[in-house]
């Protein structure tokens, strides 16, 4: 029984993978032809199945910048960009449409040591900087092994400087690696959605009006409270928006 179920699943798998690259390009073929709205429907059909992908998010992005559909572009962009971080193509076309959003913020620099750290730390990702780690040691073992092993007194030698700096390269990357990982935990961006939002000093609407933030601008997701998140702009300004007028991007359903 439980091989039929797992026969069952694999073929409604391959049955669903199936009518998804159908729609995806039934969507591209209203898109080329000019029918975003159209386009944007059955992109939405592929994503209701749950099936993510940059070139979905991406040509999700491309119709509703057509459509001059400011927030949905560039939250699709950005949906793009973080599974596939390194496409050109896709930082070319968000910043495209990050030149059609109203709020102008400028973004507070990292200066000196952090900023050199803050370089460091993001040369690679969490997992990068963990296999580093692992091959330093695995490198630190072989050299201890022929440390141990070797007669000459050179082949000593030069084994336990390397051993000692695969292990040092070893710790370090470690350390890389849990502050990559922190950085990725606390990474929680969203985009607005509303056309114009309130941001207040605390969670609630008669709490003071800090400033307002306008349809497609990124924020930082600090906490949660209610009906409320606690936001970060780029220049560092704190307040309070409602969670109804906002998109968090790491959220893939």
């Amino acid at each position: 029984m439980k091989g039929v179920l797992i026969l069952f699943l694999c073929c409604f798998s391959i049955f669903n993978t199936a009518q998804n690259a159908a729609l995806f390009e039934q969507a591209n073929a209203l898109y080329n032809q000019g029918k975003y709205a159209e386009a944007i429907s059955k992109y939405e059909t592929i994503l209701s199945s749950k099936e993510h992908s940059a070139a979905l998010y991406f040509n999700l992005g491309n119709a509703h910048y057509k459509l001059n559909n400011i927030a949905p572009s560039i939250f699709y962009f950005e949906k793009a960009k973080l599974l596939s971080p390194n496409d050109k193509e896709i930082q070319n076309n968000l910043s495209f449409a990050q030149n059609m959003t109203v709020d102008a913020i400028d973004k507070v620099p990292d200066v000196g040591f952090s900023k050199l750290f803050s370089n460091l730390v993001n040369r690679f990702s969490a997992d990068m900087w963990s296999k580093i780690s692992i091959g330093g040691v695995l490198l630190f073992v072989l050299l201890f092994l022929l440390y141990h092993f070797a007669n000459a007194t050179a082949q000593k030698r030069i084994a336990f400087v390397i051993s000692i700096l695969s292990i040092t390269v070893a710790l370090f990357s470690l350390v890389m690696a849990f502050q990559k990982n922190g950085l990725e935990e606390k990474n929680n961006p969203a985009i607005v959605f509303a056309q114009e939002s309130r941001i207040q000093a605390d969670p609630n609407k008669t709490s003071e009006e800090l400033f307002r933030l306008h349809e497609g601008t990124k924020v930082q997701i600090l906490e949660a409270y209610n009906d409320w998140y606690k936001i970060e702009i780029a220049d560092k300004t704190i307040g309070w928006i409602l969670k109804e007028e906002i998109k968090l991007l790491n959220e893939f359903y």
